[in-house]
This record gives C-alpha cells, structure tokens and sequence, in this order.
C-alpha cells in the first residue's frame, strides 16, 4: 500500500500542475462596463474600428452605454464627433457623466450626407471617435466606415435598428441592446474572439 503524500508537499515539489484561469485582457480602449470588457477579446472597444450597436428604437440607452468612452477620450484631450443623432444630447448629463463638453463637435448632415460625413470625419486623424445614425447603410458603406476607422486611427460607433441583424456586417464588433425594463446586451460578434452565449445584464440606470 503506498503511502498517503500531503497535497502540499507535492505541489512544493512542483509534481503537481497548477491551473490558473485565464487573465481578462486589459484594452487600449476599454469601455466602461466591466462586465462587457471582460467577454471582449480586446478587454474592450475593437481599436480603430468600426463597432456597431443594434437598437430595438432609438433612445434606448445607446449613449449612456458609450458616454463613459467619451468622458474617457474627451478629459484626455481628444475630439469627438456626432453627427446627425436622432436626439440633441444632454449637456448638462454628459457633462455629469465626465464628459468635455469642448471636446464633442456635434454635425448637422442630411439624410444623404452622413455616412460621407462621418467617413471624412474618421479618416482626418483628428478625432478619437465618430458617432452616427444612418437611416440606410449597406454592406459596402459600413465597409469604408471600417476602412476610415483604420486610416484615422479612430473608433466608429454606428446606431442601427435591429432589424438589420440578419445581414452580414463588416463590423469588427456587433452588440445588441435591449430596451428597459431589463435592460440587457448581446455581443453578436466580435473579432478575434467567439461571441459569448448569454446576455449582459446591464443597470436599469443606462436608458
């Protein structure tokens, strides 16, 4: 019968392999929400990218979940460019959520000239991130908002209705956000990682 070893002299001995759970990454662009940095393969936003967030309708909580990125980017001196949102932002709530207000350029585009504005905007170099609520946007305009992204070295954020689910989407992050009472978000695909299978339960304050 061979004799009872304690665990402890046996890992001292270092003949038995310690697991150790893998470290979440931390990323050069974290969003805000720890709970959403932890499923993302960046440990956050996809950088100089194009991230697109699908709404059941707008005002749902879309800015909330980005305002902490803004705050981020704009008290570090960088420039942030909205163009054409459905709603005027807050001021004064942005500016309670650490947001620099003299760093947000807001811009008045029509129906026609958004995706061009927000695609001059990213690729100027001169903005950290670009918002924007295209009405239509095809496979192909998402792509040169992908493309712009990358030369201006900046993070595009797109607002669309969910119905465009379906469709492929160049998008190198892809989340879902549903409304309130349960606020709650789906990554639906995100690069360089497998979109996890359960939901992230957000506080009913992000409406």
């Amino acid at each position: 019968m061979s004799a009872v070893v304690p665990l402890s002299a046996l890992l001292d001995a270092r003949q038995v392999w310690r697991g150790r759970a893998p470290e979440v990454p931390i990323g050069e662009q974290p969003t805000g929400w720890h709970a959403l940095d932890a499923v993302l393969p960046a440990g956050g936003w996809p950088e100089a990218a194009l991230s697109e967030i699908l709404l059941p309708v707008d005002g749902v909580g879309e800015l909330r979940l980005v305002l902490p990125t803004l705050a981020r980017l704009t008290q570090g001196q960088r420039h942030v460019v909205i163009v054409s949102p459905p709603y005027a932002p807050c001021v004064a709530g942005w500016r309670q959520h650490g947001v620099d207000m003299r760093r947000v350029e807001i811009v008045a585009a029509g129906e026609k000239d958004v995706l061009w504005a927000a695609e001059q905007c990213l690729r100027s170099g001169s903005c950290a991130a670009v918002l924007v609520w295209p009405h239509h946007a095809d496979d192909r305009a998402l792509r040169r908002l992908q493309v712009a992204a990358a030369t201006g070295q900046a993070l595009a954020f797109v607002f669309r209705d969910r119905s465009h689910l379906a469709n492929a989407s160049p998008a190198a992050l892809r989340l879902e956000l549903e409304a309130p009472p349960h606020p709650q978000l789906w990554v639906r695909k995100c690069r360089g990682g497998v979109a996890p299978a359960r939901a992230i339960l957000l506080p009913r304050s992000v409406h």
